[in-house]
């Protein structure tokens, strides 16, 4: 696991140092050979990188006419960029561009009404299109999908959605995306009489950011470091006292990993709006009774006290209880963050590992013979 943590995020940074060598290059591409009027020869255009191969170039007239022409690597299936009102999926419209297997080119705008393909609703949204048509075009190597957008003021920092599907639309029913982000986008920026100004992406305000950061501590705490500390204790006790201290350690690190997890779920509750009771209120539940078992160890009895029994009932159960509750979590929230397959992948080797190192201990504790007792409970006479 460690390794393959490392080998990603190498990848990434790769990627990253990769982006900023050749951005130049992508941003000084001659568009207007491809493009038709009024997207051709538009002077004051802003031009980034916004995320893996796409490159967004915008620019936003006095009159408030925001232009827009999105470019990505492409082989098949189609390109997206929404517009959403907090960050997520759900009533965002976006603008979705593809060719088709005989070459024709389709730009259409799309309604989230829903998370299935069928509540993705073809020319339906609330984008304010101008009576310039869309256009969409493959250049080489690139998709380019370029529109206008009129408002009544200035646009400015706007939550972006942007994601790609290898699968072609089938009657313009658009399939599952194979990944997907949301960046925030500060449009005024390309406005007229407007410098070009610092990078407008803020990723420290992005609620894709965010989610990954909830997501990768919950991961930490309730998928790895507290079902270990409960393998420890299951089954090295016979390495005493170094199971106890060992427990002990795995279970206040897990404990801070899934306290900062729900701290940051509840910053993204409140300054992004993310509305998701069932997922906040198993996590709330499972974070209490870790609190309940931390509390527990203060007034753990002797281990000649009478109450030892029923403390050791409680601390078992609900240990349990909170394991289960914090894995059923990641499970929820990966489904509602449409984190894609490769976090599905990703917690599914991690609860394999898990679930694998418990059967191989349990079954090697049950083999393990009892040790013989030097006072057994019955005295045998002695042979005569």
């Amino acid at each position: 696991m460690a390794s393959g943590s490392t080998l990603c995020i190498l990848v990434v940074f790769v990627s990253i140092l990769a982006a900023s060598v050749v951005i130049g290059d992508e941003c000084n591409e001659d568009i207007n050979a491809f493009l038709p009027l009024p997207y051709a020869n538009m002077t004051h255009m802003v031009c980034k990188p916004i995320w893996n191969s796409y490159i967004i170039r915008y620019s936003q007239s006095k009159d408030h006419v925001l232009t827009i022409v999105l470019s990505a690597t492409y082989t098949s299936g189609y390109v997206a960029m929404g517009f959403s009102r907090d960050g997520m999926m759900l009533n965002s419209s976006a603008m979705v561009g593809w060719i088709t297997r005989k070459g024709n080119p389709v730009i259409k705008q799309y309604y989230a009404a829903g998370f299935k393909p069928s509540q993705v609703k073809h020319d339906k949204g609330e984008l304010p299109l101008t009576g310039i048509p869309p256009f969409v075009t493959v250049n080489g190597a690139k998709i380019h999908l370029a529109y206008q957008l009129k408002y009544p003021s200035q646009v400015k920092t706007q939550p972006i959605l942007l994601a790609f599907s290898a699968k072609y639309p089938e009657h313009h029913l658009l399939s599952v995306h194979d990944d997907k982000t949301t960046i925030y986008l500060d449009f005024s920026q390309g406005s007229s009489g407007s410098g070009s100004g610092s990078d407008s992406i803020t990723p420290s305000n992005s609620l894709h950011r965010s989610k990954t950061t909830h997501g990768v501590l919950g991961l930490l705490g309730w998928g790895i470091i507290l079902p270990y500390g409960a393998i420890v204790a299951r089954y090295f006790k016979h390495k005493d006292p170094l199971w106890y201290y060992l427990h002990i350690a795995f279970q206040f690190v897990g404990f801070i990993f899934v306290v900062a997890a729900g701290f940051v779920g509840l910053n993204m509750y409140n300054k992004f709006g993310f509305h998701a009771p069932a997922h906040k209120g198993l996590g709330v539940t499972a974070i209490v009774l870790t609190v309940l078992q931390v509390m527990a160890f203060f007034i753990r009895p002797n281990q000649d006290s009478k109450h030892r029994l029923y403390w050791n009932w409680y601390h078992h159960y609900v240990g349990r209880i909170a394991l289960f509750s914090g894995a059923l979590n990641i499970l929820l929230g990966i489904q509602l963050a449409n984190a894609g397959s490769s976090w599905k992948i990703g917690y599914g080797f991690v609860l394999a590992a898990v679930i694998v190192t418990s059967v191989v201990l349990e079954v090697a504790k049950m083999k393990k013979p009892k040790k013989f007792s030097p006072n057994p409970p019955f005295q045998m006479d002695p042979v005569h």
